[in-house]
């Protein structure tokens, strides 16, 4: 395609963006959602199953790539938004603490569980039915999805740099989190994050153009001479010090062959043998509901971000978009690699201008390559890229001023929201208590027949997703 025909076909010029902005933007994407090669191996490929088995941490690391890559693609085609898709955290704990390791479920038993998880969200989607979803919710409650996985990601960027720390239990403390060690930055690592975080802030008051870009290479080159010069090493060796996942150095070699053994290694109803109907019914009941409003929540929040929504705030062609995202999640348990979503840390590149599929292409183009690049795209350390997620938190934090805190029916939910996904480190968590309180406190103050029904079928499905444990216990 040439330039004319990238522009028609994506509406390029339309949404006031350019083609060398779409492609830029895509790779910081690419740079903010790179972790989840490294991350996702560490959740779901090392541990073992109840028979025994591994997933294995190259081939989850390959597969993830590939599914990543091929997904991203296909939404940016097809529905045309710069959302990229990978491994959905959360969901991906989820498959690896409740399936496999409580239930007692094999690897493929449990990806079995994501493609049925994945068949039903496609299914609502064709139906029509996530698209009344998104419409039936209120604009100021939309506002406080945006907030909320700005804070969320935000808390994500200050955890994966060590700016923030979970207090170890024996230091007898009512606090759970504190700043750096001991309230001190100390580590080299978290160093560059701080001052990744300031270049970013100079970047975005200037108005830099490419500045998040320019951020995450400045921050990167700024990373390997500090490893060079201190030597920090990986926070598996050097637990208080060292980088989070990936250690700023030059790669001994740049290229190799992915492993992508595990890609179909899929058993679709073992798991309804193994722990019964009705169990496993509710496994996928809670894996649905998680995934739909993970993808809901980020969706309207990157739509809001990139000003791509109409004045309801519903994304054009809604439907398309979300029949595509869901087969991330069939595809991501095909690929044993867990559901693949919209990702939150896509808002890098929508913080960077992309507002076009073209910018999708390029992020799913360098997750491709990255099955063959692994130690070349690792020189990346998380620390130089968080402060992306901590930038693109307070742009989309601006939403706050769409919501009136005066209105109690309107604060608590929304503010319940807000605070609950950084808190639970769930978006669907915020999203379902903010739903239940909404519905609530217009009971209360009543308001009742305001409510959509659509509302008060969903804040009851929370109820009992919220409840699944003592529910499972009983059944």
């Amino acid at each position: 395609m040439n330039n004319g025909v990238l522009d028609r076909y994506f509406h390029i010029t339309e949404r006031g963006s350019s083609v060398s902005t779409e492609v830029r933007a895509g790779a910081v994407s690419f740079l903010a959602m790179a972790y989840i090669v490294l991350l996702n191996p560490l959740i779901i490929g090392a541990s073992a199953d109840s028979a025994g088995n591994t997933l294995g941490i190259p081939q989850v690391a390959a597969a993830t790539a590939l599914v990543a890559g091929v997904m991203t693609i296909l939404f940016g085609v097809i529905a045309k938004y710069p959302f990229a898709l990978a491994t959905g955290l959360g969901i991906n704990s989820m498959v690896a603490v409740t399936l496999v390791g409580v239930e007692g479920l094999t690897w493929p038993e449990a990806m079995g569980l994501v493609v049925l998880d994945g068949i039903v969200i496609v299914l609502l989607a064709i139906s029509g039915f996530r698209t009344a979803v998104f419409n039936a919710i209120p604009a100021h409650m939309k506002a406080a999805l945006s907030v909320g996985i700005g804070m969320f990601i935000a808390m994500i960027g200050f955890v994966d740099a060590g700016f923030v720390r979970r207090l170890p239990d024996a230091a007898h403390t009512t606090v759970p989190v504190g700043l750096g060690i001991n309230g001190s930055i100390a580590s080299w690592p978290t160093f560059v994050f701080v001052l990744g975080l300031i270049i970013c802030f100079f970047m975005v008051v200037r108005r830099v153009p490419g500045g998040l870009f320019i951020a995450i290479v400045a921050n990167t080159v700024i990373a390997m001479a500090v490893e060079a010069i201190t030597g920090s090493g990986s926070s598996a060796d050097n637990p208080a010090g060292g980088w989070s996942l990936a250690v700023p150095q030059l790669p001994d070699s740049v290229g190799g062959m992915p492993d992508l053994s595990i890609v179909g290694d899929v058993d679709l109803f073992g798991a309804f043998t193994r722990v019964g109907v009705v169990t496993a019914t509710l496994l996928v009941f809670t894996l649905v509901l998680a995934n739909f409003f993970d993808a809901m929540g980020t969706m309207t929040a990157l739509g809001k971000q990139g000003d791509l929504v109409d004045e309801n705030g519903n994304l054009p062609g809604m439907k398309k978009a979300l029949v595509v995202e869901g087969f991330g999640a069939v595809a991501g348990g095909l690929g044993s690699t867990s559901s693949n979503t919209v990702f939150a840390d896509a808002s890098a590149g929508v913080g960077d201008g992309a507002r076009t599929g073209l910018a999708n292409v390029v992020t799913g183009v360098l997750f491709l390559l990255a099955m063959f690049l692994t130690p070349l795209y690792e020189v990346v350390p998380i620390e130089a890229a968080a402060p992306v997620l901590v930038v693109v938190g307070v742009m989309m934090a601006t939403q706050l001023a769409s919501i009136d805190f005066t209105d109690m029916t309107v604060a608590i939910p929304a503010f319940l929201t807000i605070v609950v996904m950084p808190f639970t480190y769930s978006i669907a968590n915020g999203v379902g208590v903010g739903f239940i309180a909404y519905a609530l406190v217009n009971l209360f103050a009543g308001k009742a027949k305001k409510v959509h029904w659509i509302m008060w079928l969903i804040s009851a499905l929370f109820v009992v997703y919220f409840a699944a444990e003592p529910l499972r216990a009983i059944l």
